[in-house]
């Protein structure tokens, strides 16, 4: 299966912001044993691209790991070299989507108007991050409705509430931050049982 593949097979991509990094191994065996195969990993966390090359090295092809949070080329390169796979970023940069396909990567930049969507997917990007998606499912809904052709992925904001409705909304995959993964917290054994029940319950939402 292709990165972008797997991305739009199981969906949903965990996002550790601020995370300690000695507990992201165990934060991220969690997760998996919960059904996720995808996480993110922000470069704006302690020791972020040490943590990417970590757990591409320890799980391998068993978890697709990404940077978000890239905000220039030269960061998309870097977390690239460090095994990222795919490469979010908060907002509309086209260079940085250049870059990433250009480093053979898959490109998930964040917008937020259809004029910015359109813009990046025009340019190059894989899937589009809608982002924040707090503002609901509905407006989601009113974007799809003119860019039906776009895969877009709601982020900031989706939680086992709205997931369903962002997924009736046509979502193609969905980031889920501190609904999913909480941060500054070390990798106790209660905190890993507590991942991977949230874990599977995020997965079986959208089964």
């Amino acid at each position: 299966m292709t990165d972008l593949g797997q991305i739009l097979e199981y969906k949903i991509v965990a996002i550790l912001r601020g995370c300690n990094p000695e507990s992201i191994p165990g934060i991220v065996g969690a997760l998996y044993d919960g059904g996720i195969r995808m996480v993110e990993i922000t470069l704006n966390s302690p020791g972020a691209i040490a943590a990417i090359e970590q757990v591409s090295a320890l799980f391998g092809d068993r978890v697709l790991v990404g940077a978000g949070t890239v905000l220039s080329p030269e960061e998309a390169k870097t977390a690239v070299d460090a095994g990222a796979r795919f490469i979010l970023s908060p907002s509309l940069d086209i260079d940085i989507i250049r870059e990433t396909r250009n480093l053979g990567a898959i490109s998930i930049p964040g917008a937020f108007t259809a004029t910015e969507i359109l813009t990046a997917y025009r340019n190059g990007a894989h899937i589009v991050k809608v982002f924040p998606a707090s503002v609901g499912a509905s407006y989601f809904r009113d974007l799809r409705g003119p860019l039906p052709h776009i895969p877009l992925m709601p982020t900031g904001g989706v939680n086992l509430d709205n997931i369903r409705d962002f997924q009736k909304a046509g979502a193609v995959a969905y980031g889920i931050g501190s609904a999913l993964v909480p941060s500054s917290q070390k990798a106790y054994p209660e905190l890993l049982k507590l991942l991977t029940a949230r874990a599977m319950a995020f997965v079986g939402a959208i089964q």
